[in-house]
């Protein structure tokens, strides 16, 4: 094990400096192997060393054992949702889902945040975006990138007649180290009035921003702080994890090229599910499984699908 780099690591730098103790110790006793008169005495003090040493490179061990699981499923994550096909009708869908997600995440005793939404005139979402902590929470939930479709009668529809409407889902992890580094120059910048509730300063001092990535159009607004300048903060940090993010699926699409199903590797353009109303039918395409009982899935219940992916999945790899 590498003691320099364990000692940068908050987490390991006791174990390091408790390893360096044990090697000093090591070499002391290996002086007095030479002795005759020492020498069965010493290889009691070796070998009660070597099981401290083993003991505590088992403990440092399981902390980078620890820090890899974290890295690659993160404990925070960014969902956003965004109405796509149909009209009034998708954004109400739209809404649903988030209203899914945050039952399902009360359920998990997920922390839940909202970052920003954007409401029409019936009430629905045309975009919203959420930030979710939790033991499990990307791992979990990774799979639910993608377009979501539903097929119901719409309130309004006086005919009786099915509508086909679409929302998409962007699960996005949120993690320690990554690679984009983004500097002032790399975007532009807009400002606005923070809509909703947020005191009474909420509709007279531009607090909201929304920063643009002028590269690639991604763009993030960011209106759950008070400050302008914490929401920049905030924007220019999610930004970096939507590069980051849309760095990853490029790369995971690419080595997955030769497996079958490509669980977890969907994009936004990529229908995932539909959710049939009338026939009371869930169905996900990429595992070609379907479940009953929509309308408990619409209030949280979505374990069974969530454990299916992830079962999948695991076959997959």
């Amino acid at each position: 094990m590498d003691i320099e780099e364990l000692k940068k690591n908050p987490r390991t730098q006791f174990f390091a400096a408790e390893l360096e103790r044990l090697s000093d110790k090591e070499k002391e006793t290996e002086e007095m192997l030479a002795d005759p008169d020492m020498k069965e005495m010493a290889e009691e003090e070796m070998a009660g060393l070597k099981e401290q040493r083993d003991h505590v490179e088992k403990q440092i061990q399981d902390i980078l054992d620890k820090e890899k699981e974290e890295e690659q499923f993160p404990n925070e994550l960014i969902l956003e949702v965004r109405a796509g096909a149909g009209g009034d009708e998708a954004s109400l869908f739209a809404y649903q889902l988030a209203e899914m997600y945050q039952r399902y995440a009360e359920m998990q005793k997920w922390q839940w945040k909202t970052l920003d939404t954007s409401t029409n005139d019936v009430g629905g979402y045309k975009e919203a975006s959420f930030e979710l902590k939790g033991k499990g929470v990307y791992k979990m939930l990774r799979f639910e990138t993608g377009v979501h479709r539903v097929q119901r009668v719409p309130a309004t529809e006086k005919q009786g007649r099915i509508h086909t409407s679409t929302a998409s889902v962007a699960i996005m992890p949120i993690r320690k180290n990554i690679k984009v580094i983004l500097s002032d120059t790399d975007v532009d910048m807009e400002t606005s009035r923070s809509g909703g509730a947020g005191g009474q300063n909420v509709n007279k001092v531009e607090t909201a921003v929304r920063v643009i990535h002028k590269a690639t159009g991604l763009w993030v607004r960011s209106t759950s702080q008070r400050t302008q300048l914490k929401n920049r903060e905030t924007a220019m940090s999610l930004l970096a994890q939507k590069l980051q993010q849309l760095k990853d699926e490029e790369d995971a699409k690419k080595h997955s090229a030769n497996r079958s199903l490509q669980v977890g590797t969907a994009s936004r353009s990529e229908k995932i599910r539909t959710y049939n109303f009338p026939q009371d039918r869930i169905t996900d395409h990429r595992i070609k499984k379907s479940w009953g009982n929509i309308e408990g899935v619409m209030v949280g219940n979505i374990d069974n699908i969530i454990q299916a992916l992830a079962e999948e999945a695991e076959k997959e790899e």
